[in-house]
């Protein structure tokens, strides 16, 4: 089995081994994986935080070994805390990272990848934060725009939102709604719900396709058409723009 990480700012993790085929999610700096095949100009991988698989041009992140991967999958994970921040190479290089990427190796301001030393001097997320944190790492993001796949404040879908709030607050949920309505414990009603449960919204054929948190009195921050804050009902979310829901409630899930 091969190992890799990403070493450039953020690259797209694509459902096919072509440029032109869909982009299913994207990967951040120092994110690792396992490295599933491998051809020419692509590979397929499997993510370690949350086993999502696609393929990611070759050109766009480097092997690592087995000790490496082991030792920072196991390791507490280390997040940049700034929207948009920057690490400093031993040759004064400048990679621009976004909110989310991790530090690999973090320790005093260093972190490593293979035997390439970086700086970096700024905020940074680790641990577990109180569910009440969750909402002021939600509202870092209101009005990223929309972005299929997309995990970063330069574009973000629905289910990157939540997944990435919940990251940096040190909590794991998986890639697509309708496996993270798989996690947590179900609640009956919105009234037992609370600021930082998450509410998934199916489509007509029952499929769950959407979800976002639950704010206080009745309002939900979820990403549509931008990350927004509307009104949340026993019928869904209904949106003052457009004057109708736009969703249809299906499970509120309490996962802290």
């Amino acid at each position: 089995m091969l190992f890799g990480i990403c070493n450039i700012s953020i690259v797209p993790l694509r459902a096919d081994k072509t440029e032109k085929s869909e982009m299913t999610s994207q990967v951040l700096f120092g994110e690792i994986f396992e490295i599933l095949e491998t051809e020419k100009l692509w590979s397929k991988v499997r993510l370690n935080f949350d086993s999502f698989e696609g393929y990611i041009d070759n050109k766009q992140f480097i092997e690592i070994s087995e000790a490496d991967y082991v030792r920072l999958k196991n390791n507490e994970n280390v997040y940049v805390a700034e929207i948009l921040d920057f690490i400093t190479s031993a040759k004064n290089d400048l990679i621009t990272l976004p909110i989310g990427a991790h530090l690999p190796f973090f320790n005093n301001g260093q972190l490593r990848i293979n035997n390439q030393q970086y700086t970096y001097e700024n905020a940074v997320f680790n641990g577990k934060s109180n569910k009440k944190d969750i909402l002021k790492t939600a509202f870092t993001f209101l009005n990223t725009p929309y972005l299929w796949g997309g995990k970063t404040p330069f574009g973000i879908d629905c289910s990157g939102f939540t997944q990435m709030v919940y990251k940096l607050c040190g909590y794991q949920l998986f890639r697509n709604a309708k496996d993270q309505a798989t996690q947590g414990i179900v609640l009956s009603f919105i009234e037992e719900s609370e600021a930082g449960d998450l509410a998934f919204f199916d489509n007509e054929e029952g499929e769950i396709t959407h979800v976002g948190i639950i704010l206080n009195d009745y309002h939900i921050i979820h990403a549509y058409g931008k990350v927004r804050i509307d009104t949340l009902d026993h019928s869904g979310i209904f949106n003052a723009d457009l004057q109708k829901h736009t969703h249809k409630l299906r499970v509120i899930k309490k996962m802290i």
